[in-house]
C-alpha cells in the first residue's frame, strides 16, 4: 500500500458535479493498492497515520497527530500511485491491486479509521471520476508505504 499524505486546511471531493466527501483541517490521504497488499500493512499504516505528529504545537513545531488537534481526514482512492512510467510513455498499472481487492482495503481503512478514532472520516468514491481540491498546508506532504 502507498499513501500519499498531505496535511491541509480544507480539502473536498466532487463526483458528477455533487460534493460527496469535505473536511476542514486534517490529513487528505491518496490510497493506492498493491497487488501484494495485506491487511496487516493497511493496519499498520492507518495506525501510524492516527498517531503521526506533523502538526504544530504552541511553539511551532510539528508535535502534534491528527487526533490530537481533532482534525478530520478525507481518503480518496488512487490507483495509479502504482503506475510504472519507466519503458515507453504510457505508464502500466500492473503492480495495482485488481478492483476487487483494492476495493476491499480501501474500505478497510475507512472502517480501521472510523472504529479507531473519533475523528471525521470523509471518502472519495472508489472506480469513480473524482474532481479533487485541497489546500496544502505547509505544505506538508508524506509519501508512506510499509
Amino acid at each position: 500500500m502507498k499513501i500519499v499524505l498531505q496535511r491541509v486546511s480544507k480539502a473536498s471531493v466532487t463526483v458528477d458535479d455533487v460534493r460527496i466527501g469535505s473536511i476542514s483541517d486534517g490529513l487528505m490521504l491518496l490510497v493506492g493498492v498493491h497487488e501484494d497488499d495485506t491487511k496487516e500493512e493497511m493496519e499498520w499504516l492507518a495506525e501510524k497515520i492516527l498517531k503521526l505528529r506533523v502538526f504544530d504545537d504552541k511553539d511551532g513545531k510539528m508535535n502534534l497527530s491528527v487526533q490530537d488537534i481533532n482534525g478530520e481526514i478525507l481518503v480518496v482512492p488512487q490507483f495509479t500511485l502504482y503506475g510504472d512510467y519507466k519503458q515507453g510513455n504510457r505508464p502500466s498499472y500492473f503492480e495495482a491491486a485488481g478492483p476487487k481487492k483494492a476495493k476491499q482495503l480501501y474500505k478497510g481503512i475507512l472502517t480501521y479509521f472510523k472504529e479507531n478514532s473519533s475523528l471525521n472520516i470523509e471518502r472519495g468514491e472508489f472506480g469513480a471520476y473524482m474532481d479533487v481540491e485541497l489546500n496544502n498546508d505547509g505544505p506538508v506532504t508524506l509519501v508512506m508505504k510499509r
